[in-house]
Order: structure tokens, then C-alpha cells, then sequence
């Protein structure tokens, strides 16, 4: 077997065309660049060269057409174009620079194009969502009996634990796409914790609290993918692909349990941190938001594996009209 079509040859090309479309837009401030660097040399094994990888991407050493012809099975380039398109829709609908980079890849895949427009179309939908808080009768309801660790002081708490739960659901379901709308739903819990405190904030100002926080929209969409790589979920995709793309995995193939675990927690931290911000007059005086957010987010680890029953409830309720209806604001 060549090293290119080698299952760490497909990793590693899957990584780079992540990396690639984070790029595509020309836009990312230095610290983003740096989040986006410190995230593969903390997560991905030593096998994986994720700093290598950073270099050839950010001084252009590889191309789409490059990474793109080391996938040598059709679920293997669905799934990049899946990952490519969550990655520039991170942090809002797809800009020109984007769309091309997008149109590139789909032709280098042998996406088809209907199929490659209708799945962008869709992303950008998920990703222009508007800001206002899921009305309360759509959110997942809690459990009678909360575990005792599950300590709920408030009714900002309790809605803070039902978008942690939504979230960690939504990582369950086997539509790729569904997962897109979890940051939108973060922006919208952090604008619902506002609202309880009298503020109101636009989308580019939850933007600024996320990136804050250190919770940059596109490197919370590549670490996800990072941890997921962790699971060794592209060397399974040959024995677990199910259907025509990679929303047809069986679920436990790509070690969503723990991208749930991820989701979960940083949604619960965001929330508790929106918390802090609020009732210190949104002023970060005081608080250093990303040390506060890591910390707050390692406390929701344990919590995920106690209320996974009803996130896995929750999975079963959903499907992506749902997610779409929610984000949407409509019964």
C-alpha cells in the first residue's frame, strides 16, 4: 500500500484540506492562526507531524488537487467536502473567497455539483441562523431527578443545562450538517443568558465573546475535528460507511460519544462564563476569560457522562428539520 493511500496518508489529508479551507478566506487574525496551530500539536499523536502539516498549508506547500487525490474512495471524499464546508461556515455564511475555494474542491472530489451546491446551501443556511435565543418549549426538557453534581441555582442555570444538552446530542446524530448548528446555538444561549440580565447583543459581539474566550468559531470546528481524528474515525470509515456520505456512519464509528463530551462542555462553559460577563457589567475586569473558560469546561466533563441517558434521549428526537426549526425559532 502506497504511504498516499495509507490510512495516516488519508488522515493527514483530510487534516490538510481542514486546514486549507480554514485558510480559504484569507481572513484569520494571528491569534486564530495560532489556536488553529496549538490545536493539532496538543491533540493529534506525534504520527500525525500536525505541525508539519500547519507549515505546508500556511506557506502553501500543498494544494486541494495534492490532499484531494490521496482519497481514493468516495466516503473518504464526502467527508472532506463535509468537513471543508462545516469549516467555512464556522463563523458565518460562505464568503466569495470561500465559495470558490469550496467549487475547487468539490471539481478536485468529483463532487457532484448539485450535490456539492445543495450541501453549501444548506450550510450556509444553518450558519445564518439569527441570534435570538430557541423559544423555551423547544429546548430539551430536564430530567425529574438531576444528579446530585447537576447543581441548578437559577433559571439561567437550567438553560444553560438544556442548550449543553441539545449540543451534545446534536453530535450524535448522523447527519454531518446537524452538527454545523452548534455554534449558532452557542451565540444564542449566550445571548439568552444576556437577555436575563437586560442585554441584548449582535451577532458580531457574541462573535467577539467566543473568540474572548479563545473559542474562535472556526478552531472550535477543527478542534472538534481534531478529536474526532483522535478516535481514529477516518480508519474506520472504510468498514463503517453506510450510506452515500459520511452522515451515514454508524454512530459509534467515529468516537461521537466523546465529540459529544466535547460539545457538551464547552456549550455548559460558554453559558457559565456569559454568567460572569453579564454580572460583571460585560466587562472582562477581573476575569481572565479563557483561563475561566477552560477551567469551567474541564468542571462540565463529569457532568456529560452522568446526564448521557438524556442526551441520548435527546438524539432520538432530532433530525435536521428539527435543528433547522429550532435555529429558525419556529414550533
Amino acid at each position: 500500500m502506497s504511504e498516499t493511500t495509507s490510512p495516516t496518508g488519508r488522515e493527514e489529508a483530510l487534516y490538510s484540506i481542514c486546514l486549507l479551507a480554514a485558510f480559504a478566506d484569507g481572513g484569520k487574525a494571528d491569534a486564530e492562526r495560532e489556536e488553529l496551530k496549538q490545536i493539532g500539536e496538543s491533540l493529534l499523536p506525534p504520527e500525525f507531524n500536525a505541525a508539519g502539516i500547519y507549515q505546508k498549508v500556511l506557506l502553501r506547500r500543498t494544494t486541494v488537487a495534492l490532499e484531494a487525490a490521496k482519497l481514493d474512495a468516495p466516503e473518504w471524499r464526502h467527508l472532506a467536502y463535509e468537513m471543508a464546508v462545516k469549516v467555512c461556515e464556522a463563523d458565518g455564511v460562505t464568503s466569495p473567497a470561500e465559495k470558490e475555494f469550496l467549487g475547487s474542491l468539490g471539481g478536485e472530489l468529483g463532487i457532484a455539483q448539485a450535490e456539492a451546491a445543495e450541501m453549501v446551501t444548506a450550510g450556509d443556511e444553518v450558519a445564518g441562523a439569527g441570534i435570538d435565543e430557541v423559544a423555551p418549549a423547544m429546548l430539551p426538557a430536564l430530567p425529574p431527578a438531576l444528579p446530585a453534581a447537576v447543581d441548578q441555582k437559577s433559571e439561567v442555570d437550567s438553560v444553560i443545562l438544556k442548550y449543553s444538552i441539545l449540543n451534545g446530542a446534536l453530535e450524535l446524530l448522523p447527519e454531518t450538517l446537524s452538527t454545523m448548528a452548534i455554534i449558532p446555538l452557542q451565540m444564542k444561549l449566550v445571548n439568552s443568558v444576556g437577555k436575563h440580565h437586560g442585554v441584548s447583543l449582535d451577532k458580531m459581539q457574541l462573535l467577539e465573546f467566543l473568540g474572548a474566550a479563545g473559542l474562535g468559531a472556526t478552531s472550535q470546528v477543527v478542534e472538534g475535528f481534531a478529536r474526532k481524528m483522535i478516535g481514529g474515525f477516518a480508519g474506520k470509515l472504510g468498514k463503517q460507511f453506510l450510506g452515500k456520505t459520511a452522515g451515514g456512519f454508524a454512530k459509534k464509528g467515529i468516537d461521537q460519544i466523546t465529540s459529544s463530551a466535547f460539545s457538551f462542555a464547552s456549550t455548559w462553559a460558554i453559558g457559565q462564563l456569559a454568567q460572569r460577563y453579564y454580572a460583571n457589567g460585560r466587562s472582562w475586569s477581573g476575569i481572565d476569560a479563557k483561563t475561566t473558560f477552560q477551567n469551567l469546561r474541564h468542571e462540565a466533563e463529569p457532568l456529560h457522562q452522568k446526564l448521557l441517558p438524556q442526551i441520548q434521549q435527546q438524539a432520538s428526537t432530532l433530525d435536521y428539520g428539527k435543528v433547522m426549526a429550532m435555529l429558525r425559532g419556529q414550533p
